[in-house]
């Protein structure tokens, strides 16, 4: 079952208050607000009996300003997750904020994408582990992490992160960018360290931990070939340093990527590329360059059109994936020179496809499954046992996304969604359609599939959107109408958050 954690907002503005109260589906974001205060002194006096997770307040405030309620507060509840809100740009206020350890900096009027979007990644940080192990200390590394992981998530504009680097320190200026994600299993905390100590010691090199406490570096550079070598060099010296400890590390690498336009799609690699340790766990580092050459067959023209495979999992068509199973791998079977490893490793990507598109929607880890399919699909002496073992793995995908729907209204809306995809929908038109308060419907809806609303519709859109771009020649403006979309420029930003790169760039790779 998902926390619900606790919300406690300041602000000395009571419509500021209100409009924080009404302005989000905060039981989506597993989030409940649970009081709030004019001021400083009002909310630590409120905050010594109500247990709080999250603080957001104002900076200007009469009797007791927010700078000073969060060092208070944070005697009082030493792990609390700090919102800044300020009517002014104020440099000196960002960086004591920074001391304190604060989430975000918001400027009002504010805006409620970049609202959602930190809380989005603050919930995500509460949820992926202790605050004491992601962070030892509440200083500036909050931001940093914040900033960064954001930055490669794409959920912050280029100017903001540019403000937000130059605050840091931090140096983006070269034409090139990789990224590595590093994640140890068992106590993590001090490998990890003792891992960063050695990045310490190279230039050019950031690090960040993301909010899955992976630690990520990246790596800027001038020159792609050379800059690769390097980056790589350095990664498997300290490999072996580590697998001198004992202690199982899985490094995955992206690709080389052009700045700015292409910064998230390096790391968005090396986290996939994480994934195929369950196809090599004997190794230590994965190429994400490697593996897409491998996993598409090379040149015996093996491929896995993964979108139809990706819509029929969001529809819960167990009928429709056992015949697409079947289907592609009989075509497979007969291209000329085709050998059994061949297939198997085909069916081995298609796993990997299957576990990482449930735990997109799901938000849990669900490893046993696969773990489970990957073995049976090693073990296949026959073509028949191969698809048998896919088949499997279909239904089990099926069946824990089923498990989990169980509510009626929910399987209903989910039905509509798919159905009337293009239009404009929202809980509130829904809620009156099925007759049920849109907060509840919205709570429900998040209990019941992991995402918000919001999150659920975006994703399924683009997932529509990139099936027209590659099987029509249609404008990018009119498939963004197709599926929902009447601001081209809102389409082409949700299409960079979930596919990694511009509607245009998907277009032109074919």
């Amino acid at each position: 079952m998902l926390n619900m954690y606790k919300v406690f907002i300041v602000d000395d503005e009571p419509f500021i208050i209100e409009g924080l109260y009404d302005i989000l589906d905060w039981a989506s974001f597993g989030l409940e607000i649970v009081g709030h205060a004019e001021n400083g002194r009002q909310a630590l006096e409120a905050l010594a009996s109500i247990p709080a997770d999250l603080l957001i307040t104002d900076i200007s405030m009469p009797v007791m300003g927010g700078l000073s309620l969060i060092a208070e507060a944070r005697k009082l509840h030493q792990e609390l997750k700090v919102i800044i809100l300020s009517g002014f740009n104020e440099f000196d206020y960002l960086k004591e904020g920074m001391k304190l350890g604060i989430e975000n900096y918001l400027l009002k009027p504010i805006n409620v994408e970049e609202l959602e979007s930190t809380l989005r990644n603050t919930v995500e940080k509460m949820n992926s582990m202790k605050s004491s192990e992601l962070y030892g200390a509440f200083d500036k590394q909050i931001l940093k992490d914040n900033t960064l992981y954001r930055w490669l998530t794409g959920q912050i504009g280029e100017a903001e992160f540019r403000e937000r680097a130059d605050l840091l320190g931090l140096d983006f200026e070269q034409p090139y960018l990789i990224a590595a994600v590093i994640r140890a299993k068992g106590e993590t905390t001090e490998v990890l360290n003792r891992i960063d100590e050695e990045l310490s010691k190279s230039e050019g090199i950031t690090s960040f931990r993301d909010v899955d406490g992976d630690l990520v570096w990246i790596g800027g550079m001038q020159h792609w070939t050379e800059g690769k070598k390097s980056f790589t060099k350095l990664l498997e010296r300290v490999s072996e340093e580590i697998a001198q400890l004992n202690v199982p590390v899985q490094i995955g690498i992206g690709s080389v990527v052009r700045l700015p336009e292409e910064a998230s799609l390096s790391y968005k690699q090396a986290k996939k590329t994480l994934e195929y340790f369950m196809v090599y766990p004997d190794r230590i580092i994965l190429d994400y360059g490697n593996l897409e050459g491998s996993s598409e067959g090379g040149d015996r023209g093996l491929s896995i059109h993964w979108e139809e495979y990706g819509k029929l999992i969001l529809a819960r068509d167990l009928e429709g994936l056992e015949r697409k199973i079947k289907e592609d791998f009989l075509k497979m079977q007969g291209m000329e020179g085709v050998r059994p490893e061949d297939l198997r490793n085909a069916g081995l990507e298609l796993v990997i496809r299957f576990k990482m598109e449930l735990e997109q929607i799901k938000h849990t880890d669900e490893s046993d499954i696969f773990k489970i399919g990957l073995t049976n699909v090693r073990n296949s002496g026959t073509f028949d046992d191969l698809v048998a073992s896919l088949q499997s793995v279909a239904e089990a995908t099926v069946s824990s996304l089923l498990q989990d729907v169980k509510n009626p209204v929910v399987s209903q809306v989910l039905s509509y969604i798919h159905n009337h995809y293009a239009d404009e929908l929202s809980l509130k038109t829904l809620g009156a359609q099925y007759h049920i308060h849109p907060v509840y419907l919205g709570q429900l809806f998040h209990k019941e599939t992991g995402e918000s609303f919001a999150e659920y519709i975006n994703k399924y859109r683009i997932e529509k959107a990139k099936e027209q771009l590659k099987n029509t020649n249609l404008k990018v403006h009119e498939i963004a109408r197709n599926v929902g979309y009447w601001e081209t420029g809102y389409f082409y930003k949700q299409f960079r958050k979930y596919v990694g790169i511009s509607p245009t760039d998907y277009k032109s790779l074919g």
